[in-house]
């Protein structure tokens, strides 16, 4: 990343980053019907539950597809940001503009991350563990670096990484001194402190600590993106190696277990070094290649991500889905149908309506930016 040290010119729009992030989130809108969920738990022992374990976290300690999801999430947020930036400063837009628009959205990042988990069962909550929760830190943390060299960039993302070996390694809180523990890390301490409660599947709110690298390397690639380099797929692809050899090889050297639910410096690695090769592979067949066609069913998604991720988080969770599943389930009950192919007919009607939405706003040209 270090030949991006050239000015960015004024920036074009890339269709491999419109459709790097409505993949991403095309495959979080299945997910929040529940289909993956449903199906690894209802095909086990069949061949075809590999495939599914994919669509599932990881319980621990190893690394499957859905666990690079969030850090591409992040990973093309930093990129989306270099695009910006560079288009703000352009058109004349001074940096204290610019901060004044980061900190507007980072508070509602973080509102909406908040607003996620607040509305219980059993009332209101307060929890931090949310993408945008973390996204509204990360974010921010890339803005205020921008302008650094790239080389001061990396030292930031080296000492983040550092900062988080030493916090779960050294500070030896009793009963949370079990650095890669499930329950009994720092990170479950410090979520006692912020929240007064530990999340039960693993996860900890200082991820954004070490996924800040997500972030800024994010920035960092779109700003060779930008450049006029002519190496940038060669560059991409160098630097995700180094990334997949540093982060795999911390962890089958015992050094550090690759662990995304507490995002160690092995998973926030290893997952950096796939973002990259994803980013190349894209970047070469869609804009290089001039592979465009077929690619709107993703980027109509990608053009609203962060209001499609609200509705189907708050909105979906909460009402939408029960609501679409009570009536295609009627519907399908009258022709005795199973319960497996209820549910999967159901969680295709929500994916429909959702992405219907999206494709309403885009015929519209409504787009919801932060």
């Amino acid at each position: 990343m270090s030949s991006a040290a050239q000015v960015p010119q004024p920036p074009q729009r890339l269709l491999s980053l419109d459709f790097l992030r409505g993949l991403i989130m095309v495959l979080l809108i299945m997910a929040s019907t529940g289909m993956y969920d449903y199906l690894y738990d209802h095909t086990k022992g069949q061949p075809f539950n590999f495939i599914i374990e994919q669509f599932v976290h990881h319980p621990w300690n190893g690394l499957r597809f859905w666990d690079l999801v969030q850090p591409s999430f992040m990973f093309m947020a930093g990129a989306a940001m270099a695009f910006s930036l560079t288009r703000q400063w352009s058109n004349g837009v001074s940096w204290a503009q610019s901060f004044r628009k980061a900190l507007k959205r980072s508070f509602w990042l973080f509102f909406f991350g908040v607003l996620d988990y607040a509305v219980r069962p059993n009332g209101l909550s307060f929890e931090l563990w949310d993408v945008l929760t973390q996204l509204s830190f990360t974010s921010l943390v890339a803005f205020l670096i921008f302008r650094w060299s790239n080389v001061a960039q990396i030292i930031v993302c080296v000492a983040l990484l550092l900062l988080t070996e030493i916090l779960y390694r050294y500070t030896n809180i009793p009963g949370f001194d079990q650095p890669f523990t499930d329950q009994h890390n720092f990170g479950n301490y410090m979520d006692l402190v912020l929240m007064n409660k530990i999340n039960r599947g693993g996860w900890v709110a200082i991820n954004c600590l070490p996924t800040a690298v997500h972030t800024i390397a994010g920035a960092l690639a779109g700003k060779l993106l930008l450049s006029n380099s002519n190496k940038k797929i060669q560059y991409f692809l160098a630097w995700g190696l180094g990334c997949l050899i540093i982060g795999y090889g911390l962890d089958y050297a015992g050094i550090t277990p690759i662990i995304k639910r507490i995002a160690t410096s092995s998973f926030t690695i290893a997952s950096l070094g796939w973002c990259l090769w994803f980013l190349a592979l894209c970047y070469w067949w869609i804009d290089i290649k001039g592979h465009r066609n077929n690619l709107k069913f993703f980027t109509i998604v990608g053009m609203n991500s962060i209001f499609i991720y609200v509705f189907f988080e708050i909105v979906g969770g909460r009402w939408f889905n029960d609501y679409i599943s009570a009536i295609s389930n009627g519907v399908l009950s009258w022709f005795h149908a199973s319960d497996m192919l209820k549910f999967i007919i159901a969680a295709l009607c929500i994916f429909t309506l959702e992405w219907l939405l999206c494709y309403f706003l885009y015929r519209k040209k409504i787009f919801f930016k932060l």
